[in-house]
């Protein structure tokens, strides 16, 4: 990627030296913002990617005379997402078995585990809140992509929608519609969550149950009407499709920890800011797991196996043995 020239030369180097501040100091945004959008970290990187490579792409003089540098690259970053989000049905219809968005990781567990090895992962840029918690994430899927980013935009990263509709090329009121309708379906497909304390005593005593294969407590920690959906992508072994139905996934998953393998440890982690588990086998994560609670009870599982989603979980490949 060209670079401008360094700071100091050209007519203006007090106003470029600002604007070169600005435009690096934007990226953990960017990567934020477009990971939101996109439901994965590596395509949210290659959205950034593009942004900065437009940005190098201009003379100076055209850079200089931008007033707002940060603005312009989410304003492109926020495009470049759209335009990604158009093709992603096509290639969601070619993805072998569910899609499920990437899971983000914490460097600590929530139980006390020791903390992980410090790195410059752009998971470790994204700021954990409930718009990156998987049941949201998941019922984003659900929407257009106009609807996403409406949402996203203003509820997330409070921009009006007059500077939305400036993004996007719609009216300002055809984008507080947009916005409107993506939060009902929201809220109708995600009720709100329990405090962290609670889903992890819940997560914690799942995992027990799991463990010790009791599928009598498993079914009484499921709600009636639970889903387990898994991800591998094609790479990794995994359920095509939904189980569906507490007492069917208590089976299941009895079933799965009756047959894994030698040395595979499951951990409790923090998942997309919420308590979630870990699987360990060979130094590998092969499995990361994401739970939305409902009325004390677990109503989503969301299981992702696909090893180029846990890169940011693992220094190794994912493949291989496990749960799920």
């Amino acid at each position: 990627m060209t670079r401008p020239p360094g700071p100091g030369t050209g007519p203006e180097p007090q106003r470029y030296d600002t604007h070169l501040g600005e435009v690096i100091g934007e990226r953990g945004r960017l990567i934020g913002l477009a990971y939101r959008l996109l439901g994965s970290l590596a395509e949210a990187e290659d959205a950034v990617q593009e942004t900065y490579a437009r940005w190098y792409a201009m003379s100076r003089s055209r850079q200089d005379a931008i007033e707002s540098p940060g603005a312009w690259l989410r304003t492109v970053a926020t495009r470049v997402c759209l335009d990604l989000l158009g093709s992603a049905r096509t290639r969601r219809e070619r993805y072998v078995g569910e899609w499920i968005p990437e899971p983000l990781p914490e460097r600590t567990g929530w139980v006390g585990a020791p903390a992980g090895t410090a790195t410059a992962d752009p998971a470790d840029r994204v700021t954990m809140d409930e718009s990156v918690g998987m049941a949201f994430l998941v019922a984003l899927e659900s929407m257009t992509p106009a609807q996403r980013v409406a949402l996203i935009l203003h509820d997330v990263f409070r921009y009006s929608f007059t500077e939305i509709a400036e993004i996007t090329g719609r009216t300002p009121p055809a984008c507080r519609q947009l916005a409107s309708s993506a939060r009902r379906r929201v809220r109708a497909l995600r009720p709100l969550e329990v405090p962290a304390a609670q889903q992890a005593d819940l997560v914690r005593n799942f995992r027990r149950a799991w463990e010790a294969q009791d599928i009598g407590t498993l079914i009484g920690l499921l709600d009636p009407d639970a889903t387990f959906t898994a991800d591998g992508g094609g790479l990794a072994k995994a359920a095509l499709h939904p189980v569906q139905g507490g007492v069917r996934i208590a089976h299941y998953l009895a079933a799965l920890a009756a047959r894994k393998p030698a040395g595979l440890v499951i951990l409790e982690r923090t998942v997309n800011g919420r308590p979630g588990l870990m699987a360990r086998w060979e130094g590998a994560t092969v499995a990361v797991y994401a739970f939305d609670v409902v009325d004390d009870r677990i109503k989503s599982i969301w299981a992702v196996r696909n090893p180029e989603k846990l890169r940011p979980w693992t220094g190794g490949g994912g493949e291989g043995a496990g749960a799920g």
